[in-house]
């Protein structure tokens, strides 16, 4: 028997045991050239629109203004194709701004608008620990199958504690 369902109490109605035992995580989604990519809802601080990042151009790691603060902003979208996603003349897109377990706060932009959607954890599975070191998405630690009308849509789970050391690795490398 599964332990979500012991300690219920014997007269709650039957939907409620079974919302108990298929939990899901709220994961929001975006869309990155043909991968599609997600964030644990717990790790997103905010979604604003685009704003400028400035650095020198060079690494896929700059800065941005977010209020009175400034935030590291990691373009994914450039590490994992080699181009921009979004040019400083066209600066449309959003910003989604995560924080790590350290409290740090960091932003992705993205092209499209985030979706929030929630995934059954039975979906979500393991990626390969050989998979994550031999492709540049080891900064993700999970993947989602979600079966849609028109297709499967495959979601990795990005690990918010991996992106900015793996930027950082890339740096010192370079």
């Amino acid at each position: 028997m599964n332990n979500q369902l012991i300690h219920l109490e014997s007269g709650e109605p039957e939907i409620s045991r079974t919302r108990q035992a298929t939990s899901a995580l709220k994961l929001v989604v975006f869309s990155m050239n043909r991968l599609n990519l997600a964030l644990r809802i717990e790790s997103v601080y905010k979604v604003v629109n685009h704003t400028s990042t400035y650095g020198s151009g060079i690494g896929s790691i700059g800065v941005a203004h977010l209020g009175e603060d400034e935030i590291t902003v990691v373009d994914l979208h450039r590490q994992f194709f080699k181009s921009n996603l979004i040019s400083e003349s066209n600066p449309s897109g959003y910003l989604v701004v995560v924080q790590n377990t350290m409290g740090e706060l960091y932003g992705i932009p993205v092209a499209e608008t985030p979706a929030l959607m929630d995934v059954p954890r039975a979906m979500i599975r393991v990626l390969p620990e050989s998979y994550r070191r031999a492709d540049t998405l080891d900064v993700a630690s999970h993947v989602a199958v979600i079966p849609q009308e028109e297709a499967t849509l495959t979601v990795f789970l990005l690990d918010v504690d991996r992106l900015l050391p793996l930027f950082q690795e890339l740096a010192v490398k370079g």
